[in-house]
């Protein structure tokens, strides 16, 4: 079952986080202030209500009529408070009224055995505290706004330097030495950013001190076997003719080959080759060359093109191939031109997984499938020579009818060479194109 996943850039996980602690952080203030404030107006409108009644009782104990709308023995004075009052206390009492308004009771008992009371709506203190909450609202409103554009301006800078961070490691991984990827980061501020970029430049330096030893050992060891090879060819071809002379030609000039592959690798490896360009008609210089290596191929242009590249190295990649397609692949061998995008398709087994998931490696030829004779750089060649092109050279399999490619049967492997819109630069340039599906 494929695991969902959902992918967002690191400014908008910051500016969320900042938001959500800012609206928690602004609703718990607000919380905290609605509910000081409404006991602060509460306890002083019992003050005040208190104040009231004792005023008004000074004229009521004289028999005359209570002022202010205050009431002897009134009926709706709740019983608490009414208890409260009989027993020769004066006290406070607040009940909700049918309009969700809190009114405020004050009663005293007076020196007759009659009890005062006064009850006030909370309408003045109660407009006060939709005013206070409306102004908390707008400044929660306000710390939000303001949090998530802090967040958006803090996280924008550290998402603009991990995007350059990750644009230069992948100069670095095309094969540029050059590029460093603190330089490339840059800032004054310096944070955990830096560190990333430090550890992979100083990884790059490493890789690429590693990848030249191995390359320079393997250009020393072709080299060294070069003269020793080529006095062996010089030597078979002195021996009397049969078939052990035969042999003994054959595996010295599969094993100059392999020398001279090797070489070549080397020289791809160092990223010093250059492409002396020339213009070619595509369509022309495949047909040309594909009758020339295998004449059985069939070759079909789609649409012909006019490309600067090198007709040597372009030669070469062909090359290769359509070898491979031999040597591992079944008949009919397809060619097909299609402006600047040639295919070379087989009908064998198809590549393997390995081959697709990773590219070409050397000295592996592939599962048994695939495997017979070779030593696997046919592949790494070709698309050592389309880098220098400025190129690209993908792989796929063909469905078998009615199967998938993928843990089944293929019906063939495609080679798709990719020759760039424009000439490669000094160091070769690499065209952003579409995958075949």
């Amino acid at each position: 079952m494929k695991r969902f996943t959902l992918r967002t850039g690191i400014r908008w996980k910051i500016t969320l986080a900042i938001a959500a602690v800012g609206a928690l952080t602004a609703v718990a203030l607000s919380l905290v202030v609605h509910s000081a404030a409404r006991v602060s107006m509460l306890e002083s409108a019992r003050e005040v209500q208190l104040d009231r009644v004792q005023f008004i009782s000074r004229t009521a104990e004289g028999g005359r009529k209570p002022q202010m709308g205050a009431k002897l023995n009134d009926p709706e004075l709740p019983r608490e408070l009414r208890e409260k009052a009989q027993s020769g206390r004066r006290g406070t009492y607040i009940q909700d009224n049918p309009r969700g308004l809190p009114e405020v009771w004050a009663a005293l008992p007076l020196g007759n055995g009659q009890v005062l009371s006064l009850h006030t709506p909370f309408r003045e203190s109660a407009n006060m505290l939709r005013d206070l909450d409306r102004a908390l609202i707008v400044g929660s409103l306000a710390v939000v706004v303001g949090g998530s554009a802090l967040g958006v301006l803090i996280g924008g800078q550290i998402s603009r330097r991990l995007r350059k961070a990750a644009a230069a490691a992948q100069r670095v991984a095309h094969g540029d030495p050059e590029v460093r990827v603190r330089d490339a980061v840059g800032g004054v501020v310096r944070d955990e950013t830096d560190d990333l970029a430090r550890a992979v430049d100083a990884m790059a330096d490493a890789l690429q001190q590693r990848l030249e030893a191995e390359r320079r050992v393997t250009a020393d060891i072709a080299h060294e076997l070069r003269t020793p090879v080529t006095g062996l060819l010089t030597a078979a071809e002195l021996l009397p003719p049969g078939r052990p002379t035969e042999l003994v030609r054959d595996r010295a000039q599969a094993l100059r080959a392999l020398v001279e592959d090797v070489l070549e690798v080397a020289r791809l490896d160092s990223a010093s080759e250059r492409a002396e360009l020339q213009e070619v008609a595509l369509g022309e210089f495949v047909q040309r060359r594909v009758n020339s290596l295998m004449p059985e191929a069939r070759v079909r242009i789609v649409a012909d093109e006019i490309v600067s590249t090198d007709p040597r190295r372009l030669e070469r990649i062909l090359g290769n191939l359509l070898a491979n397609a031999a040597r591992y692949g079944r008949a009919p061998v397809q060619v097909d031109v299609e402006g600047r995008v040639v295919r070379v398709r087989d009908h064998g087994p198809g590549f393997p997984e390995a081959l697709l998931r990773e590219g070409p490696s050397r000295f592996r030829t592939g599962s048994t499938d695939r495997a017979g004779v070779g030593h696997g750089l046919g592949l790494t060649i070709a698309e050592g020579q389309a880098r220098v092109l400025g190129a690209r050279l993908t792989f796929r399999n063909v469905a078998a009818p009615g199967g998938f490619v993928q843990g089944g049967a293929a019906a063939g492997a495609v080679a798709v060479l990719w020759l760039p819109e424009h000439a490669p630069t000094a160091t070769g340039s690499f065209p952003v194109v579409r995958r075949e599906g």
